[in-house]
C-alpha cells in the first residue's frame, strides 16, 4: 500500500516553490521513492494555486502510476499547501550550520539534508552524493545531539560547516537545475487562484478574531490573574519538581522530574529513571535518600527541600493529570490508524519518550518522531490535525512496529525499585 504524497516546499536560489513527494512505498515486492515531475525535469510552482492547477489537468507525469494519486487530483488548494513540517530552506543552510549544534539546529539540519538525499536519489545526482559523503556530519544528524558534543563533537560539526561552506552552492545549483515550472491550464488557474486568495482572506480574519479575543481576555482577567497570584502553589510548585505517574502495559510506576533551563532531569543517574511502584514507595526512598545520593535531581537547589521534608514525613504524593503518562494501548491504536488514537495521551506519551531521551542524550526517539519518517508523520497528523494535509495511509503495521520499539527502549531505561 502507498504512504501518503505530500506537498513540500523547497527553498532554492530561484525562490520558494511547491511541488509533491511520495515518500517510500513498497509495491510488487519493490521499494519506491519519487517527486512530481517527468523524465528528469523536478516540477515545481511558486504556490499551491499553480499546483492545484497542475494536478488536476495533467495527464502525464512521474507520480500518475502512484497507488494513491487518484486522491490527489481532487484535493482543494488549501489541502496542497505544504505544512511547517514539510518546508524545506535549502538556500539558509549555510546560515543554519553557522549556529551552535543545538537540538533544534542538528533537527532542522537532518530534515533539509533528508530531503535533499532523497532528491540525489531519485533525480540521479552524484555530485549532490559526493558532498553529503564527504563528511562523516552528515550522516550523522539523524542522530541528533550527542554526535556533536565533546571534542570530536566539535570537530564532526566544524568538518560539515567546511563542507557546507565549501560545496554547498553545488547541491543547490545541481537541484536548481532540474526545476521546471510547467505551464497550466488558465481557465483552472483562475479557480484555483480564487480558492487560494479566499482561504487566505478566511485564514486572516480567523487570527485577527483570536488576537482580539485574546486581547479582550486579558483584559477582563487581570483582576482574576492577581487574586490567583496571592494563592498557595503547593509544596511542588514551589520547589519546582513535579511528581510522574507512567502507566504501561503491566505496570504503574512514580517518579519526579523538572526541568532546567528547559532542559528535562529525571530522578535517576546515568541515562537509568528511578521509579517506585506506589506513592509510598517513593516517599519511602526519599525519607531515607542513600540510594539517592547520586541521583540527577541532586543539582536542583530545592532538592534538599524535598529530602527533609520527606525526612520529617511531612511529604504527600500529588500526581496532576498532565504528567500522568498512559502508554499502555497507544501502539494497538496507532495499528488502528488516527482515528484511533487519543490525541492527548499520545501527546504526553511523546512529550515523556523525549524528555527521556533528551535527558540520557539518545535522540532516538527524536529521530523515530520526526515528521520525514512514516511514525513521525503519523503522530503529527494526529497532534496537529490540519485540513490542508493527507491522511495517512494504512496499514499503518510500520509505524505501529517503531513506536513499539521506541516504548521498549524507554522501559528498558526504568530502574524499578
Amino acid at each position: 500500500m502507498a504512504q501518503d504524497i505530500v506537498p513540500i516546499e523547497l527553498g532554492l536560489p530561484q525562490g520558494d516553490l511547491v511541488t509533491l513527494w511520495a515518500p517510500r512505498w513498497r509495491e510488487d515486492g519493490e521499494e519506491w521513492e519519487a517527486f512530481l515531475g517527468d523524465g528528469e525535469d523536478l516540477y515545481a510552482f511558486p504556490d499551491a494555486a499553480h499546483l492545484a492547477a497542475f494536478v488536476r489537468t495533467a495527464e502525464q507525469h512521474d507520480l500518475i502510476d502512484h497507488p494513491a494519486w487518484h486522491v490527489v487530483p481532487a484535493l482543494n488548494v488549501p489541502e496542497l499547501i505544504p505544512d511547517d513540517d514539510h518546508s524545506y530552506d535549502l538556500v539558509g543552510v549555510p546560515e543554519l550550520v553557522a549556529e551552535e549544534p543545538d537540538s533544534w539546529t542538528i533537527s532542522e539540519l537532518a530534515e533539509i539534508v533528508g530531503i535533499v538525499r532523497s532528491l540525489a536519489d531519485v533525480c540521479e545526482l552524484d555530485e549532490v552524493h559526493e558532498v553529503l559523503d564527504a563528511t562523516e556530519g552528515f550522516s550523522l544528524l539523524d542522530q541528533g545531539r550527542l554526535p556533536f558534543t565533546g571534542r570530536e563533537g566539535e570537530r564532526l560539526w566544524t568538518d560539515l560547516s567546511e563542507a557546507v561552506s565549501e560545496k554547498w552552492d553545488t547541491v543547490l545549483d545541481a537541484i536548481d537545475s532540474l526545476v521546471k515550472v510547467p505551464d497550466v491550464d488558465a481557465a483552472t488557474l483562475d479557480q484555483t487562484a480564487e480558492e487560494l486568495a479566499a482561504f487566505l482572506e478566511e485564514s486572516a480574519e480567523a487570527e485577527a478574531g483570536v488576537e482580539a479575543q485574546d486581547d479582550e481576555d486579558l483584559d477582563t482577567t487581570v483582576d482574576e490573574a492577581d487574586e490567583e497570584d496571592d494563592e498557595p502553589t503547593g509544596f511542588w510548585a514551589e520547589v519546582g519538581i513535579d511528581p510522574i505517574k507512567i502507566v504501561t502495559s503491566d505496570k504503574e510506576y512514580y517518579t519526579l522530574r523538572c526541568y532546567l533551563d528547559d532542559e528535562p532531569v529525571f530522578l535517576g543517574s546515568d541515562g537509568r529513571i528511578d521509579v517506585y511502584t506506589s506513592p509510598k514507595a517513593l516517599l519511602r526512598a526519599l525519607a531515607d535518600p542513600g540510594e539517592l545520593a547520586e541521583t540527577d535531581l541532586a543539582q536542583v537547589s530545592t532538592w534538599d527541600e524535598v529530602l527533609t521534608k520527606a525526612t520529617a514525613g511531612e511529604l504527600e504524593l500529588d500526581v496532576d493529570t498532565d504528567n500522568t503518562y498512559v502508554l499502555a494501548g497507544l501502539a494497538e491504536d496507532l495499528g488502528e490508524g488516527p482515528d484511533s488514537v487519543d490525541p492527548t495521551q499520545l501527546e504526553l506519551a511523546v512529550e515523556l519518550l523525549t524528555d527521556a531521551g533528551d535527558w540520557a542524550d539518545d535522540d532516538s526517539a527524536g529521530a523515530a518522531l520526526s515528521s520525514s519518517e512514516s511514525l513521525g508523520w503519523l503522530v503529527s497528523f494526529v497532534l496537529r490535525p490540519d485540513p490542508n494535509r493527507l491522511a495517512p495511509s494504512a496499514p499503518f503495521d510500520t509505524e505501529q512496529s517503531e513506536w513499539r520499539k521506541l516504548v521498549e527502549a524507554f522501559e528498558n531505561r526504568l530502574r524499578a525499585h
